[in-house]
């Protein structure tokens, strides 16, 4: 997937220090929730394993493309980068192209060495959330 790609060697070009500020953009970059979705809460997923409360949706049409919503508070920079970056990453892809994502992709991006790894296990549960969902939601 050629997303995953890119934010994989975007994220590997650099040193740590602009990689944290590389995770910073892309938290910045979190999409605010469409209408239909800002005033029904009831609908995600909290992720227990993230130390700040980040929320989840999955869509999956009726085509088999993946839509991912999200919410994390603002003072929360490294989960809104995290979900931020799985947005970029897997947004608008196939059914069979997110769920053959490598669990692992978390630790690709470069970020162990720079944040902690109760933080990178908050992000592998964001991946194993959406898979579930995904596969739960798909046709």
């Amino acid at each position: 997937m050629q997303a995953l790609e890119e934010i994989v060697e975007d994220f590997n070009a650099l040193g740590l220090k602009d990689r944290l500020n590389l995770l910073l953009e892309f938290s910045d970059a979190l999409p605010e929730l469409p209408e239909r979705y800002a005033s029904h809460p009831d609908l995600f997923e909290r992720v227990e394993e993230c130390q700040s409360p980040v929320f989840l949706f999955v869509e999956v049409d009726q085509d088999d493309i993946v839509s991912l919503f999200f919410t994390a508070p603002a003072e929360a920079p490294t989960t809104r980068g995290f979900a931020s970056i799985l947005k970029s990453a897997l947004d608008g892809h196939s059914v069979r192209e997110v769920l053959e994502v490598d669990d692992d992709f978390p630790s690709k991006i470069g970020l162990s060495d720079a944040v902690s790894p109760l933080r990178m296990r908050g992000m592998r549960a964001m991946l194993a959330r959406i898979k579930r969902q995904v596969k739960e939601k798909s046709h």
